[in-house]
Parts: structure tokens; C-alpha cells; sequence
């Protein structure tokens, strides 16, 4: 059957239904798993959190969050405390003991930029001794970013392989791709902007749909290949109008034009210019989905032969916003610098593929003292993890990983103090604040003020 051209609905009306809550492990403790966990236990699922790293295993065995992430420590606790959450190293025993498998294992950059599918072969591998280890029929649902047909073509012939079994007969096969903001990601999974199954029977469909109609009664069924698209097209987009968004702003800074103002008035139609979400001329995108994704589908392009200019550039154009940074950082002729915010965005510790971390280490080449604050990262944060992942697409955290905590101040006033220069790359209440005592210039990233204070200097990037 073409799955896309099914109603939810009739696939409910053919199927048995059930109470039955289905019983769900999870591959992967990073951001999309320990929010996952916490959420699908807040629905009343009980769920098992699997990774290889005893340090995330034991966190969140204990109802702790190991990451900065908004109300995330609470959801674990209250999971933990229902008897609802579990986590374990064995993965095996988590796929025999559960109904449904959530794989949510990185995909982080290969060598060559396309997708690094390791640790997806790896999971698949435990998987498959779990599943054959049980009678009943169990979906596994793909989560990860990856490129269309490795749902299919990569994960289902080694489950298949060594488990005995076949898929869309013993067992269920799908992508779930996730659309969770870090730093918002709980409301996000309670209130998702859609929802996206892609499958290949309507009985795995119908366990997904079940699981998720608290939140969403009607999600998109589509196929596998489709949702697997999906994912990429939506990150490339934000990707994309993350640049669009900045080289307005570096246009109409020399024509005298106020780049928000004429953004603000672009994004009021909705109707043909979709969300104002990312439109906002600022500074470049990082974080653990955006670039590389945006290399992923660069290198699908290229293997197939395909021009496709404008995401090909985007990574170019991304550059050139940290490079327009560090030319009005110089042109200051300041020695002494100090950054509010390194995450690649507010309200999350994650340092993957920051801009600026680039421009922290551009900064350093060019002779000049860095120091740096953020409300989520102190000096005894971890970034190894984070390090590993991103060692083929970052190197502003390749170049800092050794002397960032050196680097880190975890008070503000240290910064605010000690910098002749303040570059904001988080709009933060207490940075405004602090720059309003501080009276030190500012090259302005996030545009923290409307409008710059009377007696104040603040340059902004694009505005």
C-alpha cells in the first residue's frame, strides 16, 4: 500500500486497538533521547534509556538531567519516581524487555561530509540479538538525521540479518524525525509543529500514531524515504534563512536601512513567507543539526551529480558572517575581548559547531586576549562528548578544546570588567544589564537593543 495516501483514521478503523500503553526503549541518551525519555514517561509509557555511557545511564537512572535543558530534570524525576523510567547500559535486554525502540544515536559529520552511520550499524547490531531473543512483533523507529533509503537500506538488512526475522512481518520498521528545539524542547514534544511517520505497514503506523495522539491525534503518515527527507529539508531551510536573513542585514547596514524593520515588516506575510522563525538577521547558525546537515545534503547533490548552488553555499555564507564579526571586532582596535554566550544558542550547554567558538579561536589567531560567560556553561563543563562528535565539522572546538575552560569566567562581572570590548551572542537579560553598568562598547550579534542606550556605544552586526 502508498502509505502517504492513507488516512490515520481508516488505519485506526482496521486495526485492533488497545489501552495497553506500549512499553518503549530508547537508543541514546543525548538531547532527543533525554527528552524523549522524560516526555513519553509524562504520557504514562514506561520506558527504558539505553547508551553506552554510564555517566548519562547513571543521571538519568536517578531522575537527573545530564544536560541544560528547560524543565527536563523535573519531567526525569517525576519518571523515575513513578517507577517509569529505568536506564541501562544493555541494549539487548532493553529491546527484549520493551514493545517499541526509539533510536536516537548520533550522526554527526564523516570525514568525507556526508553521514556518519556507525553508530546506527553498531545499535542495529544489539538490536537484532534483542529481537530475536522474542516472539512478539516490535517497531523500531529511527529518529536520527540521516539521508533518505538508510532507514531501509542500512539498519533493516542487518536486523534482518541477524535476527531472523522480516520486516513488516516480525517486526516494524519507521523514521520519526523529531522537530524539538534545544533550550524549548519539552513544549516542543507537547506541542509539536507536526508530526511525521514514516512507514512501511499500517500496523507500524498505527503503533507510532497511538503513541503520540495524546500530543497530536492526526500525524502525517508518509514513507519511510519521504520522512527521512523531511528532516533534512526542514534544517536546511532554517539554515537557509538563518543567511538569507544575514545578508540582508549586511546589505542594508551601508545603505543606511534598518534591517529589522525591513525584515520585521517581510515576515508579517505568512501567507507566502511562511514563519518568522530564524528571520532575523544576527549572527551564523551552528549547533548540532544545522551544519551538517547542510554539508549532508551538499554531499548527496554532489554524489548525484546535482547543482545546487544555494545550499552549497550556505556554509560559505555562514563563514562570512564570523568573518564580518571579526572585522568590526578589529576594527575597534581592542585587545582585551569578552564574549556573553558561547552556546550555539540560549537557554541549552550545547557547544557543537558554535559560531562562536569560531570566532573565539579567529579571535586568539589574531594576537588578541579572549574571555568568556555563559549562563549555562561553567568552567568544569564537560565538552569531550561533544568534541568526538563534532571533530570532522568544528574547528573553533577542535582549536579551544584544550584551554576553553580557561577561557570561562563563571562570573559575568570577571568579563564584563576585565574586556575592553563586549561581543554579545545571546540576547540575555542580565548581559543587557551588565553592559548598561559596564558602559564598555559593544559589537551586538543579537541585536540586545532596539534601540542602542543614550551614552552607549553598540555596533550591530547587521543593523
Amino acid at each position: 500500500m502508498n502509505l502517504e495516501r492513507i488516512d490515520i483514521s481508516y488505519a485506526r478503523s482496521i486495526l485492533p486497538q488497545s489501552e495497553t500503553k506500549a512499553r518503549i526503549s530508547i537508543v541514546g541518551l543525548g538531547y532527543v533521547g533525554a527528552v524523549s525519555t522524560a516526555c513519553l514517561s509524562s504520557l504514562g509509557h514506561s520506558v527504558i534509556g539505553v547508551d553506552i555511557d554510564p555517566e548519562k545511564v547513571d543521571k538519568i537512572g536517578r531522575g537527573l538531567s545530564p544536560i541544560h535543558e528547560k524543565d527536563l530534570g523535573s519531567y526525569l524525576f517525576q519518571g523515575v519516581s513513578a517507577g517509569l523510567v529505568n536506564t541501562t547500559t544493555d541494549l539487548v535486554s532493553a529491546v527484549r524487555e520493551t514493545d517499541v525502540t526509539f533510536i536516537s544515536v548520533g550522526t554527526p559529520t564523516a570525514e568525507d561530509g556526508g553521514c556518519d552511520d556507525s553508530y546506527i550499524r553498531q545499535a542495529a547490531r544489539k538490536m537484532a540479538q534483542g529481537l530475536r531473543q522474542k516472539s512478539e512483533f516490535h517497531v523500531f523507529a529511527m529518529r536520527c538525521s540521516i539521508p533518505p533509503g538508510t532507514t531501509l537500506g542500512v539498519l533493516t538488512p542487518i536486523i534482518e540479518r541477524l535476527s531472523g526475522k522480516k520486516a513488516g512481518r516480525d517486526f516494524g520498521i519507521c523514521f520519526n524525525p523529531e522537530f524539538l528545539r534545544e533550550g524549548v524542547a519539552i513544549d516542543d514534544f507537547h506541542k509539536p509543529p507536526k508530526t511525521v511517520i514514516g512507514a512501511t505497514d499500517l500496523r507500524t503506523a498505527q503503533v507510532m500514531a497511538r503513541i503520540y495522539a495524546p500530543v497530536d491525534p492526526d500525524p502525517i503518515i508518509t514513507t519511510i524515504e519521504a520522512a527521512e527527507m523531511v528532516k533534512y529539508v526542514d534544517n536546511v531551510w532554517h539554515a537557509a534563512k538563518v543567511c538569507f536573513a544575514n545578508e540582508i542585514g549586511r546589505l542594508c547596514k551601508p545603505l543606511g536601512v534598518d534591517s529589522h524593520e525591513v525584515m520585521d515588516i517581510f515576515t508579517q506575510d505568512t501567507k507566502l513567507n511562511l514563519s518568522p522563525y530564524y528571520l532575523k538577521p544576527g549572527f551564523a547558525f551552528g549547533g548540532s543539526c544545522l551544519p551538517k546537515e547542510v554539508r549532508a545534503v551538499t554531499h548527496m547533490a554532489q554524489k548525484a551529480g546535482i547543482d545546487v548552488p544555494m545550499i552549497a553555499n550556505l556554509d560559505r555564507s555562514n563563514k562570512a558572517q564570523i568573518k564580518q564579526a571579526l572585522s568590526m571586532v578589529k576594527a575597534t582596535g581592542a585587545k582585551r575581548i569578552g564574549i556573553l554566550g558561547l552556546a550555539f544558542k540560549p537557554g541549552t550547554d550545547d557547544l557543537r559547531e558554535s559560531p562562536a567558538l569560531e570566532l573565539m579561536a579567529d579571535l586568539q589567531s589574531e594576537g588578541l586576549e579572549v574571555l568568556a560567560h555563559d549562563q549555562a556553561i561553567s568552567s568544569e563543563t564537560a565538552i569531550g562528548g561533544q568534541l568526538a562528535y563534532v571533530r570532522h565539522g568544528s574547528p573553533g572546538l577542535r582549536n579551544l578544546a584544550e584551554t576553553l575552560p580557561d577561557l570561562l569566567r563563571d562570573d559575568l562581572d570577571d568579563v564584563t570588567q576585565h574586556a575592553e570590548l563586549l561581543i554579545v551572542c545571546h540576547a540575555d537579560a542580565d548581559y543587557r544589564a551588565a553592559i548598561r553598568q559596564s558602559r564598555k562598547p559593544v559589537v551586538d550579534l543579537v541585536r540586545l537593543f532596539p534601540e542602542a542606550p543614550v551614552g552607549l556605544e553598540v555596533d550591530g552586526i547587521g543593523w
